[in-house]
């Protein structure tokens, strides 16, 4: 029986070690080009002028708004909804943020009645953009961990979309 060499042995061992290393380096780039496309909002940069802040935010390539921002200082991300009365969080995300239970309501949402909470979140920030004491409903028809961030929140704000951007504005005075 023969046995390679200890030096080409060596070298079987690295090459195996660099082609690891090359597959593990490519999944996360993959995995984070791909978070980028779906929220390409991960860093909300402000600007602020004399009265106002702005946030602008890019449209993905579905042409959502999603951004990720805060909920009472815990990390979120939110789609924005015009067509969303309140915003509108997803059970569980409402459970980890420890968000109260208010009244019971019923939704009327595209797939129909269900039935939901009402409840209040004390500090909502998007960028440099804090709003505070903001209606929401808890949806228990909610998937995922988006938050829906409706006009009881785009309300406070102006706002206006153009060639896949939205800017969103709140004045200071």
């Amino acid at each position: 029986m023969s046995q390679s060499p200890p030096g080409k042995r060596a070298g079987r061992v690295l090459m195996i070690l660099a082609w690891c290393a090359a597959l593990f380096l490519a999944t996360r780039f993959f995995a984070q080009w791909e978070q980028r496309q779906q929220n390409p909002n991960t860093q909300v940069y402000s600007q602020k002028g004399e009265g106002f802040i702005e946030v602008k935010l890019v449209g993905n390539q579905q042409g959502h708004f999603v951004a990720s921002g805060q909920i009472n200082g815990q990390p979120v991300d939110f789609m924005l909804d015009t067509g969303a009365t309140d915003v509108a969080i997803p059970v569980e995300l409402a459970e980890r943020l420890k968000l109260e239970k208010g009244f019971g309501v019923t939704l009327s949402t595209a797939n129909g009645l269900s039935e939901g909470y009402r409840t209040r979140i004390d500090r909502l920030q998007l960028g440099d953009i804090v709003l505070r004491d903001v209606r929401a409903l808890v949806a228990p028809g909610l998937g995922g961990t988006q938050v829906l961030l409706g006009m009881s929140a785009l309300n406070k704000l102006e706002f206006t979309q153009r060639d896949g951007t939205m800017l969103l504005r709140q004045t200071t005075n």
